[in-house]
């Protein structure tokens, strides 16, 4: 017999300096266990900020999408902490988010029309920086947020799903850099 999926929630947790755009836990997301049953996702998220000293920082949080992994769901969130002059200050693990990532990995593993996207840790990464630039144009609560750098830094991720995951039939595999294959 078959058990339950459990839900987990993933923090991409993002700042803006002079400099650019950083991840401020390093190469990857932050991820909680099993969202217990007397709990909610958005508490999960509260404690993952707050496990890595976070939470007084957060700006904008706002969840960008979900996607199976395994026997869990994860819904993935993007968080946007303030900071000073420069993010490395405060966070030194933090490690500069390009927008030439997307060229330099290629595209989004190809799947058929009808088959589950396989996003890598990248993709996540991009549709959720991606999706604060749409936010920045339909939202006026996240725009408030997204101010200072925010804009400049975010003007060069243009909401992109269309496309994404054009690939013609037959196209050899996408050999991935280490450290950002599917996962």
């Amino acid at each position: 017999m078959s058990k339950p999926t459990e839900v987990i929630v993933e923090v991409w947790p993002v700042s803006a300096d002079n400099v650019g755009l950083w991840l401020i836990s390093g190469t990857d997301a932050w991820r909680s266990g099993p969202v217990q049953q007397d709990s909610d996702p958005h508490s999960a998220v509260i404690g993952l900020l707050a496990k890595y000293d976070a939470e007084d920082g957060v700006k904008l949080l706002h969840s960008t999408s979900w996607r199976a992994d395994g026997t869990a769901v994860i819904l993935t969130y993007v968080a946007v902490l303030g900071c000073g002059a420069f993010v490395r200050d405060k966070w030194e693990q933090a490690a500069p988010i390009s927008p030439a990532l997307p060229d330099a990995v290629g595209k989004p593993i190809p799947v058929e029309a009808t088959d589950a996207p396989i996003p890598r840790y990248i993709d996540v990464l991009m549709h959720g920086l991606r999706h604060l630039q749409f936010l920045l144009q339909t939202d006026s609560a996240a725009r408030t947020a997204l101010c200072g750098r925010w804009p400049d830094h975010l003007a060069a991720f243009r909401p992109a799903l269309a496309g994404m995951y054009d690939h013609e039939h037959g196209q050899e595999p996408i050999t991935l850099p280490e450290g950002l294959e599917a996962r």
